[in-house]
């Protein structure tokens, strides 16, 4: 990647509590993709935290220790994933540049995931479709692969142009659900969208001047993908539409420390599991 340097901490911060935050938010990202960090990893962050390693050696490290792994056992491979994927999250959330832009977008996952995914960074060339748990193993309609410039052309010019300032609080929350909403759903990379987006929209909140609670990823990811599922989902015969409410929810929590009870047994679309005969 020509610019990975852009996302060197050249003098990372010596506050211990926003390390942490950083931290916790990259290894909770990934659980929504079932994913946990292994043993030494989260040696090394702390290590990390306490201003003994910097993430450059941290990245080192890891590498070397994989090296002597067997890369082919599935379950290493899902801790490798897990540990450089938190690790890189960690160091994009503590990097404040910023630019509003797809192209963002797509170097926040090729930095994410190279040497991980062959396409990181590539928008995918073929359509896919997910089976959603809380929609009993139906999928989102995600956008035409086709079609997906087109759609980032169309909402990033929207978002750019819109006036923040007419807002009230509640209607500023709305607006970022939505935004939020319809970057996911148009799902560009074949893997690693959640995590992708998830870091994007941090940056762009903290560039916009907003104090993230950063907690919310640590403990609510899977709920933040869910949400994101039910903003996104509709069967009109069965009497079932798009809502944004527990997206809403959730950004209420994270931009406004509110404290709305986040379960993800309350996503689960009853309709879809009832009488499927």
């Amino acid at each position: 990647m020509s610019n990975e340097e852009n996302y060197i901490v050249e003098n990372e911060t010596t506050n211990t509590t926003k390390k942490q935050e950083y931290w916790n938010t990259g290894i909770g990202l990934n659980k929504v993709d079932n994913l946990e960090p292994s043993k030494y990893l989260l040696d090394l962050s702390e290590k990390n935290i306490n201003g003994e390693l910097t993430y450059t050696q941290v990245e080192d490290m890891l590498k070397t220790y994989y090296e002597t792994q067997n890369i082919n056992d599935v379950n290493i491979q899902k801790e490798k994933e897990c540990d450089l994927v938190s690790l890189r999250i960690a160091q994009l959330l503590e990097d404040k540049s910023f630019g509003f832009s797809p192209i963002t977008l797509k170097n926040i996952h090729r930095y994410l995931f190279k040497d991980i995914y062959d396409f990181a960074g590539n928008y995918r060339d073929y359509n896919i479709s997910k089976k959603e748990p809380i929609l009993n193993g139906e999928t989102v309609k995600y956008v035409n692969h086709q079609d997906i410039e087109s759609y980032f052309d169309y909402d990033f010019k929207k978002e750019k142009e819109f006036d923040y300032s007419k807002l009230n609080k509640d209607e500023l929350i709305e607006h970022i659900s939505k935004f939020t909403s319809s970057i996911w759903q148009v799902h560009p990379f074949g893997e690693g969208n959640t995590r992708t987006t998830a870091v994007f929209i941090a940056k762009y909140l903290n560039n916009m001047g907003f104090n993230i609670n950063n907690d919310m990823f640590k403990e609510h990811s899977l709920y933040f993908r869910n949400a994101l599922v039910r903003s996104n989902y509709g069967n009109i015969p069965k009497g079932i539409y798009p809502t944004f409410a527990y997206l809403i929810m959730f950004f209420e929590n994270l931009l406004q420390e509110k404290n709305n009870d986040l379960k993800n047994r309350n996503l689960y679309i009853k309709e879809l599991f009832e009488n499927n005969d």
